[in-house]
């Protein structure tokens, strides 16, 4: 049975039944997990679903993603069962000024949870990579959807070299690590997502009161960093990270003057890359 989704052994499928076991419970953020074995984008699918009145704490995981999409629209693609390709549903009752934190929130969460089980070193890239070393291993999507964020990531975990879609990727099988096991992974990261979720959430979305911005900035590979930050309209700024203001942010100091940006492609650079 070639298309069997039990003939590679190596990469099992999730059981959607034992992930709603262990995540929906009473008091629970999450209220129901489903698991596809194809979709386009889990993004665009729970944004659907978010119109259409889905409830916040609903998860969608897809085996195989067939139009995945990272920042800036870029295609990101994976064999099936590789990573994990999962989405969420939030519907915040904070300031919409605070939500920008969430893309940071998602990552400080999926940071924590991959190195308590993966027992590797990760850090975050402003505002949606997670990083091993220099290499992506994780990207993460936040996307609004009417009064709902939907927050998607792709974690590449069992991608041997020769599949990995572009040079500067690696994956927890590349980094030897020390869990390959996809249901733990996932579990861990919405456990740890629903905990700075509630904090925040309870603290009306203040990063400092909540803890939040001191996490972020203790996992940050792109603070005190020379970046350059591609901006739309095919313009750039080369500076020091210096931090994230209060609305998730990052700030960068250039030429004397400190900009604040909301949007950009941060390429972390060495002095003799200028």
């Amino acid at each position: 049975m070639p298309d069997s989704r039990y003939s590679d052994l190596d990469r099992p499928p999730l059981s959607q039944a034992s992930l709603n076991r262990a995540l929906v419970r009473p008091g629970s953020l999450w209220t129901g997990v489903t698991v596809v074995e194809s979709t386009g984008s889990t993004n665009a699918d729970l944004a659907e679903a978010a119109r259409s009145g889905a409830p916040a704490g609903t998860v969608l995981v897809a085996e195989a993603q067939r139009s995945g999409r990272g920042r800036l629209g870029r295609a990101w693609s994976a064999p099936p069962r590789s990573g994990l390709t999962f989405s969420v549903l939030l519907r915040p009752q904070v300031p919409v000024a605070a939500q920008g934190w969430l893309s940071l929130l998602y990552g400080v969460s999926a940071a924590s949870a991959i190195r308590r089980l993966a027992e590797v070193d990760v850090g975050l890239k402003w505002p949606n990579d997670l990083l091993i070393g220099e290499r992506k291993l994780a990207g993460i999507l936040a996307e609004r959807a009417d009064d709902a964020v939907v927050i998607g990531m792709g974690l590449n975990v069992t991608l041997k070299t020769s599949e990995l879609p572009v040079a500067t990727a690696t994956s927890l099988g590349i980094e030897q690590a020390a869990c390959l096991d996809r249901d733990p992974l996932l579990r861990a990261v919405l456990r740890e997502l629903e905990s700075h979720y509630r904090e925040w959430t309870e603290a009306g979305g203040d990063a400092d009161a909540s803890g939040l911005r001191p996490a972020y900035l203790a996992s940050s590979a792109t603070i005190g960093r020379l970046v350059r930050v591609e901006l739309p309209g095919d313009r750039s700024l080369t500076g020091l990270a210096t931090g994230i203001d209060g609305s998730g942010h990052l700030q960068v100091e250039a030429d004397g003057e400190r900009h604040t940006l909301s949007a950009g492609d941060v390429v972390h650079v060495r002095p003799a890359d200028l």
